[in-house]
């Protein structure tokens, strides 16, 4: 979308917004900003790692630090029902009670959420109104025919949260799941003008054009060396369309010198709707091609006989990729529906930069839904994120693609593309 689309009518209703960045500033922050590695190991594996934050401590403590604003963005929001929490406890309770003591103590939270997904799950989104967040739906589906995926949070425009989590509480403790916590005024501020856009979006009344944009999104330098880039989908609906993710990631694919490390839970080279989607896999290809090591993990979500995701990894396997297929084991506890799965979605190129963010590899989550994510290059993040993915490559949940089973769990069979529920 063209930046003379940028609407300066809703500057009255943005008017918490900080200012926008002066002309000629430095691309650069001063190095004080940080980053850290957040993750979810599910219960009853050996995929937890000590020095990795859990992502229920992170988002708790994050709350309970707030003192002017908490602003979410969320694919939907859920707790379990009355049969799980007779058998199983709720990560998520703690968060949300953190969210109720913020409102008491003044702090103005705001939860937008998906209308495609709120019908399914509006029990918890009632109970965050009766907390006193203000809930906002957005139908992205009317806008660019996608959904709201990202799963973001924003702390006094200080400090955010984006991850593969969504706000689930089997996202706490059943799946796995990996996510950043960034400590930047300027990143902070740059994903809120994501989230002020999709808040004006939700209001059917505004015009498709309106974006809010009160800073240039550029990367920031973190005080332990990282270089880290906000980075957004879909295209055509962001104020800065620089920031669109998909060239990104294709640079850091065709960059790779000595090796590629991927995982995410589907892959697809076809659209919902059928159409192609050949741009991340061709980058792979050629990777492979020039001799860098690739190699893939996926979810058994992915690896079904027959199914688009398969056909896609087996012939990616054929062009010299190395694809393994993770199962997360079912819990002691008994079947619990979309969950036990490896949900993760990042990306580590030569052990020196990264991506992390909320899209599965499926061209639709990059022209048509709301998805974020960041860039990281340098520093110590990409290399300890590629020990993660080494810990998940040769664990005993991961089998090549090969031998992978030939069906996954019914309890963790994907949601229908026809239906509500995306993963």
């Amino acid at each position: 979308m063209r930046s003379s689309l940028i609407f300066p009518v809703f500057a009255g209703l943005f008017a918490a917004c900080p200012a926008p960045s002066p002309q000629g500033a430095t691309p650069l922050a001063a190095p004080a900003d940080a980053i850290e590695l957040v993750e979810t190991a599910p219960i009853e594996t050996t995929l937890d790692h000590p020095d990795v934050a859990d992502a229920a401590d992170v988002w708790v403590a994050m709350i309970d630090r707030a003192q002017k604003s908490v602003d979410f963005a969320e694919f939907y929001a859920s707790e379990p029902d009355a049969a799980d929490r007779a058998r199983a406890s709720s990560k998520l309770t703690p968060v949300i009670a953190a969210i109720g003591r913020a409102t008491a103590r003044g702090v103005r939270v705001r939860f937008l959420a998906d209308a495609l997904f709120s019908s399914k799950y509006p029990d918890t989104l009632a109970e965050l109104e009766r907390a006193g967040v203000v809930v906002r739906k957005i139908d992205v589906g009317k806008r660019s025919g996608g959904v709201l995926h990202a799963k973001y949070f924003v702390v006094d425009g200080a400090e955010a949260y984006i991850g593969s989590q969504n706000f689930d509480w089997r996202a706490l403790a059943h799946i796995q799941e990996m996510g950043v916590r960034v400590s930047s005024p300027a990143i902070a501020r740059a994903l809120l003008d994501v989230l002020e856009t999709d808040w004006a979006l939700a209001d059917a009344s505004t015009p498709a054009g309106a974006r809010v944009k009160t800073r240039d999104v550029a990367p920031i330098r973190t005080s332990t060396g990282e270089t880290v880039s906000l980075v957004l989908s879909p295209k055509g609906w962001l104020a800065d369309e620089s920031a669109w993710d998909l060239p990104k990631i294709v640079a850091l694919l065709d960059g790779a010198k000595a090796a590629i490390d991927l995982q995410v839970l589907t892959y697809k080279t076809k659209d919902r709707d059928g159409g192609p989607f050949f741009t991340l896999d061709d980058a792979l290809r050629r990777a492979a091609a020039r001799g860098v090591r690739v190699r893939v993990l996926v979810s058994d979500w992915s690896s079904k006989p027959g199914s688009d995701g398969r056909k896609a990894l087996d012939a990616l396997a054929s062009n010299g990729v190395d694809v393994r297929v993770i199962a997360i084991p079912p819990w002691s506890g008994g079947e619990i529906p979309f969950a036990r799965v490896a949900h993760a979605k990042y990306l580590i190129v030569d052990g020196a930069s990264a991506w992390v963010g909320t899209s599965n590899w499926e061209g639709d989550y990059f022209f048509k839904s709301r998805n974020a994510g960041v860039v990281v290059t340098g520093g110590k993040l990409p290399a300890r994120l590629d020990g993660v993915f080494e810990d998940g490559w040769t664990s005993p949940y991961a089998k090549p693609l090969t031998s992978a089973a030939e069906a996954p769990p019914a309890s963790a069979a994907p949601p229908s593309s026809s239906g509500p529920a995306r993963p």
